[in-house]
């Protein structure tokens, strides 16, 4: 298997399924001929062409709307929207239509489109370009919710949004595009949507993680081992809709949970996932829920010290991991 960064698997994971049905096209800010910002469809347009890398105004709520039509006549868009904190324009277009297209029609029509966009901190973005998204979307039912983490699940899962038949936004964090490699299958490789992994095997407290934060996770983890402590790390993977039997088989085992996002703790996904575990394995927990997130400010600082002291990181989880473990 060759070795890839988290980008060049995205990368070649959009021409792979481009080449492999005409149907698919993607279209975007800046995703032509300067090959978006991060540089992730790079060369796609010299090698398939401006009529299916489409360079877009500067109109999030086109985009989605364009590649919303084009999914109701037969098509299979990529819309990129170069920043997750730009995406607030065409939430309705998400939301109000991509998301309820098969309700609405009885299943008479379907909406098979890929929302690809970074989000997340860490590379001094500041206030607008640094956005965890995912808890808005989430709500929405009809749409699927992604966020790989390794450069071998960007690839399954990626492949696996083109060819859903429904909506899938998919959550790319900006950190991992040049930070992450991995080892990446060759051949047609297609992950489930839905199903979560659990990443590191341990018996003393589960930790559910995904995106950048799966990283700072293992990295506690790898910390506490050294003490004896073994977390059990779960990559969430997909957050719409949540692997609810790997999370509570973990829970069950361990007793014990910490839930680990970079968005904002109030109302973010560790809510929710707190409340699934809740209902249906309070009587196997021994200690209470514990988070670890972003502080409930209105956005990540750009100076570096502001970054730092907002997000979560591997010292902040193996903090929280050890009186999680110790209770």
């Amino acid at each position: 298997m060759p070795t890839k960064t988290f980008l060049e698997a995205i990368r070649d994971t959009l021409s792979d399924e481009m080449a492999r049905d005409e149907r698919v096209f993607i279209l975007g800010e800046d995703v032509g001929k300067t090959g978006g910002v991060f540089r992730a469809p790079e060369g796609l347009q010299e090698k398939f062409g401006a009529a299916r890398v489409i360079d877009t105004p500067l109109a999030e709520l086109a985009i989605i709307g364009v590649a919303i039509g084009a999914a109701a006549v037969g098509l299979h868009p990529i819309a990129e929207i170069q920043f997750a904190d730009f995406i607030f324009p065409a939430f309705d277009q998400i939301v109000s239509e991509a998301a309820k297209m098969r309700y609405r029609t009885n299943g008479a029509w379907t909406c098979p489109m890929v929302i690809r966009t970074p989000y997340g901190g860490g590379i001094h973005g500041g206030l607008y370009h640094s956005q965890s998204i995912e808890a808005y979307f989430c709500h929405a039912p009809g749409l699927k919710v992604v966020a790989p983490s390794t450069p071998a699940d960007a690839k399954g899962l990626l492949a696996a949004a083109v060819r859903d038949p429904d909506p899938v936004l998919f959550l790319e964090h900006k950190k991992l595009y040049r930070s992450i490699k991995g080892d990446v299958p060759d051949g047609d490789f297609v992950l489930p949507i839905g199903r979560a992994e659990v990443n590191r095997v341990g018996s003393d407290v589960t930790a559910l993680a995904y995106g950048a934060m799966l990283h700072e996770t293992l990295a506690a983890a790898e910390e506490l081992a050294l003490e004896n402590i073994e977390i059990e790390v779960v990559d969430l993977r997909t957050l719409q809709p949540l692997d609810r039997e790997t999370i509570l088989a973990s829970v069950r085992k361990t007793g014990k949970v910490c839930v680990i996002h970079e968005d904002t703790k109030t109302m973010g996904l560790g809510a929710e996932l707190a409340a699934l575990i809740t209902e249906e394995a309070f009587l196997d927990l021994d200690a209470p829920i514990r988070r670890v997130t972003g502080p409930d400010l209105p956005g990540i600082p750009f100076n570096e010290v502001g970054e730092h002291t907002f997000l979560p990181n591997a010292q902040k989880i193996a903090d929280a991991l050890r009186k999680l473990a110790a209770y």
